[in-house]
């Protein structure tokens, strides 16, 4: 299973994700070449996407390290990025077995009502592994990995469950579509307490401003475009020691404003190809569901939140809060985490974010600020159960005669990632799970049990509702 799991996750989303639709595409009645078409289009999404990180990563890195260099900001927790989580989470048997565990969750949990997302992204699976593979090595417990694995995945679900109505209000074509991936999700809480203590502040509701509206009040300036140049030109500029440095590097710092710039823009028009090759799927699907399925009416299709972050707002904000972060990083008392690799994983933050603060840049980037303050609290706390994790899998991978370069840890350091480390699902179910053992588990138990039965009723609600319009039709 290993192997063969090994295997398919090895293919990448952009081989995996065209081959999901076009199957899935043909099981829902679509042609088989319309539904192959839609997956390709999803397929090369997927490729641009990582082509634009990539040159995100291989632009900002040179720069960032340098400034590290000059500034003597290098802290004790390496950033390993989102790879090193990833081959953490599969390099194990929790990863092994988590895709066929946690689909069979999502039919239970279907057939019982207690879900309506079925949840297709399945590349993004890693996640569950993650948290159940930390948890397996820091407690040499299987059970106790897949404890943790699935009580995550059962959350997530309900979490796409519930942002999944002002998901699909806010953002545009997105009918049917929820986001099931615990990384966003993790910061709904942050999202919904501090966009309602905002709300109590006299007079905060006049500052509201988004994406469109910043272009209109600063022009230019308002503009992720410009904004990426203008970050891109400052970080490059304090990556130089003194004034004549600066001078000699003015070609470099004006290409990486330029690249900056550049992937300002092409992430909203990468993010199109997703939608594109979505659309014919999601609607096939809803059509269906409403012929056959009566009793299933309102299921949701659960997609990767890559599919939104080409938002203006995500943009704007995501790029505010990289020089933030670093600043914050150096100056919090306690933190030992310095985000370099896993600053490209920023946009993710806030897919679930934007539809509970309506797209406003201010309540979007205090949120994303506070979580992000918290999130390195939190890497920097999980980093001796990452490391021990890294650790293990590279012996394992060393042992198979194909050690894995993600989870070499530089000497004198521990390692860490800003991608789903930070999260407050990982941080809290490791810490139940493990941390406090059969107490812990038993609160995560009873908490998910009362989530699962109020979100079957809030599911039931709306189908007596949905049924009861029909009628009236």
């Amino acid at each position: 299973m290993e192997q063969v799991f090994g295997y398919i996750i090895s293919l990448g989303a952009a081989v995996m994700m065209p081959i999901i639709f076009t199957i899935l595409g043909v099981c829902i009645g679509i042609k088989f070449s319309k539904a192959f078409k839609s997956g390709l289009l999803v397929g090369v999404g997927f490729v641009g996407l990582s082509i634009v990180t990539a040159l995100l990563t291989s632009s900002l890195g040179p720069a960032l390290n340098k400034v590290v260099e000059i500034y003597g900001l290098q802290l004790k927790v390496f950033d390993m990025g989102w790879p090193a989580a990833a081959s953490v989470a599969y390099n194990t048997s929790v990863g092994a077995f988590i895709i066929p565990v946690c689909l069979g969750v999502n039919i239970l949990m279907l057939l019982t009502k207690t879900t309506r997302t079925v949840n297709i992204d399945l590349w993004n699976y890693w996640h569950f592994a993650f948290i159940g593979a930390v948890v397996y090595f820091a407690s040499d417990s299987i059970w106790w990995g897949f404890f943790a694995a699935i009580i995550c995945y059962i959350i997530t679900l309900i979490a796409a469950d519930y942002t999944a109505k002002k998901f699909q209000s806010f953002y545009a074509n997105m009918e049917g579509i929820s986001i099931p991936q615990p990384f966003c999700a993790g910061f709904i809480p942050f999202a919904v307490i501090i966009n309602k203590l905002l709300d109590k502040i006299p007079g905060f509701d006049k500052l509201y401003i988004d994406a469109e509206g910043m272009k209109k009040k600063f022009g230019l300036l308002g503009e992720p475009l410009f904004l990426g140049v203008l970050i891109g030109c400052g970080i490059a500029a304090l990556s130089c020691k003194d004034s004549k440095e600066l001078v000699d590097r003015i070609p470099y710092i004006l290409e990486l404003g330029i690249k900056m710039g550049a992937v300002m823009e092409l992430i909203p028009r990468i993010t199109a190809l997703f939608i594109e090759g979505l659309k014919p799927i999601s609607d096939a699907t809803r059509e269906m569901i409403a012929r056959k399925f009566k009793g299933a009416v309102g299921l949701n299709i659960g997609m990767s939140p890559a599919l939104v972050i080409g938002h203006p707002t995500t943009l704007v904000v995501s790029l505010l809060l990289i020089p933030v972060t670093l600043l914050l990083a150096v100056i919090l008392p306690g933190n030992e985490f310095l985000p370099l690799a896993s600053l490209a994983g920023m946009f993710y933050l806030f897919p679930l974010v934007l539809p509970i603060t309506k797209g406003n840049v201010l309540k979007s980037f205090i949120i994303g600020l506070v979580a992000l303050t918290v999130g390195l609290y939190f890497v920097t706390d999980l980093a001796p159960y990452f490391t021990k994790a890294a650790h293990d899998a590279y012996a394992m991978t060393e042992a198979k005669g194909s050690p894995d370069g993600a989870l070499k840890i530089p000497d004198g350091f521990e390692g860490g990632a800003l991608d789903f480390a930070s999260s407050l699902f990982s941080w809290s179910i490791f810490h139940l799970t493990y941390t406090f053992k059969y107490i812990g588990s038993a609160i995560l138990v009873a908490f998910t049990l009362f989530l699962m039965i109020w979100n079957r009723r809030a599911i039931l609600k709306f189908q007596r509702k949905a049924a009861e319009a029909s009628e009236n039709k």
